[in-house]
């Protein structure tokens, strides 16, 4: 495993809800990247967040992680659980907090 590999482990293994996405946050550079991070704040998740705009290495070796070519890429407790669309519709349907308080996730009433 390359240690840019390694490091993107630790960060998903460390915190129970990891984003990686384009800017921050605050803010954030792409309308994918803004849409999930809105539905994460909706639902009251904290969570941490990597840049990838930060790092050609982090964009390119997130992408090899998961086997997923877009960003942004939402895990749960280590679970790769999708990019923007996919957030989106689990959201839509109410599917993404019952996951998330199915894997002890802890959200905003």
């Amino acid at each position: 495993m390359s240690d840019i590999q390694s490091q993107i482990k630790a960060q998903v293994d460390a915190n129970p809800v990891m984003l990686f996405m384009k800017g921050t946050p605050q803010f954030p550079q792409c309308g994918f990247s803004s849409v999930v991070v809105q539905i994460l704040d909706h639902l009251g998740v904290d969570y941490q967040s990597a840049n990838v705009l930060e790092s050609d290495e982090l964009r390119h070796g997130i992408k090899e992680f998961s086997d997923w070519p877009t960003i942004p890429q939402l895990y749960v407790k280590g679970e790769f659980v999708g990019g923007c669309d996919i957030v989106r519709e689990m959201f839509e349907q109410g599917e993404l907090r019952q996951f998330l308080q199915d894997k002890g996730v802890p959200l905003a009433a």
